[in-house]
């Protein structure tokens, strides 16, 4: 059996390490402000803890009072503090950053595929049309004898100069720009050449949009934004936001937790969204490519 003075030991800890763990969250909420914490938490766990110092004077308990008024000292601090918080000097008076929206270029802002397919044809002969590729799938679609032809043609100079935009895009981004802040990111990285030519599209196309939010990566997990809207699937795998299918002739068949079939769709998810759902990967597509072929990044 257990001695009195072991017991109240062990009680005196768990009272200590409970009360202090408070402490660490306080000093975070001084540093960066608490926008990640409940008010309905805290305003709880605040109530629950005045109700043990109620009891703990009702049985008078000496280790519940006196552990659980120093929690309701640190609770209410942390209350105060995250009402009250407005930042460093640095960031005093500044709004909370508005949300923001990636947006991918080639299928998505740009044509690519038309002169691709243009390209293609002129290079091979074969047919190949966006309704071939909607039905068929880009890899059966095109013979394996000709893929690396099909590859190649992205790489070719001028290949990106005066692509056509994609409908409504313009408009879309304007009015999205109104209320998040928008950043053209494109994988360009797969085709180091098309830099000066994707640069000078966008400022012929979208000079709304400011050149420090062009961004030409090749990861698109290391973005920050919380919407990307993307016809590569595969570039929401590691992107922590919630990611938006745009709808091209290659992805046509693959099944995507949220999609937009052009840009007015665009508008309709985003312009009446508070704040970003929780992104999930799909877990499964109906048409799998085992290696991408190059159509858009």
């Amino acid at each position: 059996m257990h001695s009195p003075g072991v017991i109240g030991l062990i009680g005196t800890i768990a009272a200590l390490s409970t009360t202090s763990s408070f402490i660490p969250q306080i000093l975070k909420i001084r540093k960066q402000g608490g926008a990640d914490l409940s008010y309905f938490m805290l305003t709880l766990y605040l109530f629950g803890v005045l109700l043990w110092l109620v009891y703990g004077f009702t049985i008078h308990a000496q280790a519940v009072i006196w552990a659980n008024l120093a929690a309701t000292v640190l609770v209410a601090t942390a209350l105060a503090l995250k009402t009250t918080w407005r930042g460093t000097a640095g960031n005093a008076g500044r709004p909370a950053r508005r949300l923001r929206i990636a947006v991918d270029m080639d299928e998505v802002i740009a044509d690519a595929l038309s002169r691709h397919l243009a390209l293609y044809h002129r290079a091979t002969g074969e047919i190949l049309t966006p309704d071939i590729i909607r039905e068929q799938g880009l890899e059966a679609a095109i013979p394996a004898r000709i893929r690396a032809v099909f590859e190649s043609l992205p790489h070719q100079e001028g290949f990106f100069d005066d692509l056509l935009v994609i409908p409504n895009s313009q408009r879309a981004l304007e009015i999205l720009s109104s209320e998040f802040d928008v950043f053209i990111t494109s994988a360009a990285m797969e085709v180091p050449g098309s830099f000066a030519a994707k640069f000078g599209w966008l400022r012929q196309h979208f000079p709304f949009i400011p050149t420090r939010n062009l961004v030409f990566c090749g990861d698109k997990g290391i973005i920050d934004a919380d919407y990307l809207i993307d016809d590569r699937s595969r570039h929401f795998t590691a992107f922590r936001g919630t990611g938006i299918l745009f709808t091209a002739p290659h992805n046509a068949r693959e099944h995507a937790p949220l999609r937009a079939n052009n840009w007015d769709e665009v508008l309709a998810l985003l312009m009446k969204k508070p704040s970003p759902p929780h992104h999930q990967p799909s877990a499964k597509t109906e048409i799998t490519e085992p290696r991408e072929l190059a159509i858009s990044n």
